[in-house]
């Protein structure tokens, strides 16, 4: 049994103020490439297996998080089976990718449907510990294309947490769109440490937030009355638009001002480089820009400014992960 599953653009969040009795919500976009392709098979204890070389760290975060969406998942459906895995194809963690959600979510779904027993997406987010912050992982794991998700009740979620320390439920979608597939989007992630992650980034949500009740108005706006409806109409320029006004808006600005200066560099070159709109993934260090042609140009941009890293040319992925028996 295989499953393929897509990463994901975190474009923002939108609201860290609170004062409407909601927090979060967020805009994303389901990305054709890179891919998670993982294959499940019986065995006598849990393992994983990796199809060619893979750097260290990279191999034990992989094992990590399907190890513990495993054990979470036999728990919740009540089995004392083990099982081996081989991860085929993958991209990086801690990249902006959602690599996260969509390992720990593959896993869930391979042994639920090992087991015949049919789960939602953001109940298996739940057995697995996702979604408590972004729903975007997980609506793109379940559905794909342009995603807009409406976030937590203040009831539910009463602080400023990221996903990694939230515990509350993925929120609901209120939209959902086919991202026009003439639409090529060019990302590049450059190899550099990431600044921002574990208590680190819970305390950056403590000592940022609330964001200013008229920052949050003014990103609502745009979504509502600019990108959304730019993706319904196919209005390039108009989506290019709205991705850099809120570059610079609410808790987007913050994940902007944190990161290395590389990024603002790379995002600059996209611009020059044609793109109707270029910004960055949750917290980097991907950067990604929207463009309808001239995707080459911008890979060579990219690439002449990393010191390391790479860059390539994807586009919108309109449905979520699929199963396969083999």
């Amino acid at each position: 049994m295989i499953i393929n599953t897509p990463s994901r653009l975190h474009l923002t969040l939108i609201d860290l103020n609170g004062r409407r009795g909601r927090l979060d919500g967020g805009v994303g976009i389901t990305l054709r490439e890179p891919e998670l392709i993982m294959g499940l098979e019986a065995s006598d204890e849990i393992t994983v297996e990796f199809t060619g070389e893979v750097e260290r760290a990279l191999r034990e975060e992989y094992v990590s998080k399907i190890t513990a969406a495993a054990e979470r998942t036999l728990s919740y459906i009540g089995s004392d089976e083990k099982f081996a895995f081989k991860v085929e194809s993958m991209f990086p963690a801690h990249s902006g990718l959602g690599s996260g959600t969509q390992i720990s979510l593959a896993s869930a779904k391979l042994i639920a449907e090992y087991h015949g027993v049919s789960i939602r997406a953001r109940d298996l987010a739940a057995i697995v510990g996702r979604g408590g912050t972004s729903g975007i992982g997980v609506a793109s794991f379940e559905d794909g294309g342009f995603i807009v998700d409406a976030g937590h009740s203040t009831r539910e979620k009463s602080d400023f947490l990221p996903s990694s320390a939230s515990s509350a439920s993925p929120p609901p979608v209120i939209a959902r769109y086919d991202f026009p597939e003439n639409w090529n989007i060019v990302v590049a992630i450059p190899y550099i440490e990431r600044s921002v992650s574990g208590k680190k980034e819970v305390n950056i949500f403590q000592e940022y937030c609330p964001i200013p009740l008229r920052e949050v108005e003014r990103l609502s706006h745009i979504i509502l009355m600019k990108m959304m409806p730019s993706v319904i109409e196919g209005d390039i320029e108009a989506f290019g638009e709205s991705v850099n006004e809120i570059q610079r808006i609410g808790f987007k600005k913050v994940e902007r001002d944190l990161q290395d200066p590389l990024i603002d560099s790379l995002i600059d070159a996209m611009l020059s480089s044609g793109a109707a709109g270029a910004g960055m993934s949750s917290f980097g260090p991907a950067v990604y820009a929207v463009t309808d042609g001239k995707a080459d140009d911008m890979v060579d941009a990219v690439l002449e400014i990393m010191d390391s890293g790479q860059a390539f040319v994807t586009g919108g992925r309109n449905e979520g992960a699929s199963v396969i028996r083999s």
